[in-house]
């Protein structure tokens, strides 16, 4: 074999394949349970292997040059393969299932029109998904994953970002109609406003942490209605009784089929998300190797037209 057809050490490029996916040499070494100096070693090392740099290295994090680009393409569908076929070889073996925790948001407006492709992959596997409003605890909540909504503190637990927290108000067709002189973020201070039910400490965007993200007032609750489910605030959306606050990617496919229209251009973005949590104290189950596969395939299949349909619906 020739020192042109020699392959990199997979180690390496694994290490490779994190940094460049998370666009952070330290966000690499906290998903591979590394030191940052460790994983910026093997990445020199790489770039010297092949005589090229990979990134462009800045204050805010890394980016891919050209040539480095192209081996991440090569490197992702590579190990999603390997990924794949050692899974599903894992939790065919496996006896038992695959317990998922989320809240009950996620679990019907996103989980669950994903769910036959779930089994798809995992033919063999028995599913379990468990929903709850209240925060993720790993000493409570008995989950071999969970999709959990914070700001990112699940110590002792390791986490991925799925999606940052991104509001935008959305109507039903017929109500925007109704009311078709809402041109700003004011004009929606005059509309029945739909509530989710407040946590302690709050959890999520409300209504009155909406209007402040506008530099604006909130009108009284009262308005509105308050709803203990999220998924009674879209399904009354739905039926034209008032305006949402839609959460990206939950509401994303109401909007595109045109059940739902965003009433404002700009979201409202915060620091929290969707994190994909695992408690290290449980035994890993053979299945979460595939099923996080699948997640991390399903969220970058779902980012790709939300970067192309940003921006008003109607």
């Amino acid at each position: 074999m020739s020192d042109q057809d020699r392959l990199p050490p997979m180690q390496a490029l694994s290490v490779f394949e994190a940094a460049a996916r998370l666009a952070s040499f330290t966000a690499a070494a906290r998903e591979l349970g590394a030191t940052q100096p460790a994983v910026s070693q093997r990445i020199v090392q790489l770039e010297a292997d092949l005589g090229a740099p990979l990134f462009e290295r800045g204050h805010r994090g890394v980016t891919l040059t050209p040539d480095g680009q192209r081996l991440y393409e090569a490197v992702r569908q590579s190990l999603a393969t390997i990924r794949d076929a050692t899974a599903e070889i894992r939790a065919r073996r496996a006896s038992g299932g695959l317990t998922i925790l989320t809240d009950a948001g996620f679990a019907t407006f996103w989980l669950m029109p994903r769910l036959a492709g779930l089994k798809q992959r995992m033919p063999d596997v028995n599913v379990k998904v468990v929903t709850s409003q209240q925060t993720f605890d790993p000493r409570r909540d008995h989950a071999d994953v969970a999709i959990a909504f914070g700001d990112d503190d699940w110590t002792p637990c390791t986490s991925t970002r799925l999606f940052p927290e991104e509001v935008t108000p959305v109507c039903s067709p017929a109500f925007y109609a109704q009311h078709g002189h809402v041109r700003t973020p004011a004009d929606l201070a005059a509309l029945p406003l739909l509530h989710v039910q407040p946590t302690e400490p709050v959890r999520w965007l409300s209504w009155t942490g909406w209007f402040a993200a506008q530099h604006l007032r909130a009108p009284a609750d009262e308005q509105g209605i308050t709803f203990n489910s999220y998924a009674l605030v879209i399904h009354a959306a739905l039926m034209g009784q008032g305006v949402a606050l839609g959460w990206t990617p939950l509401t994303d496919s109401l909007v595109a089929s045109g059940q739902l229209v965003r009433l404002i251009d700009t979201p409202v973005v915060t620091a929290r998300g969707y994190f994909l949590v695992r408690p290290p104290a449980r035994p890993e189950a053979p299945a979460v190797p595939l099923f996080r596969r699948w997640l991390f395939d399903e969220c970058h299949t779902a980012a790709q037209p939300a970067s192309n349909a940003a921006g008003n619906s109607h």
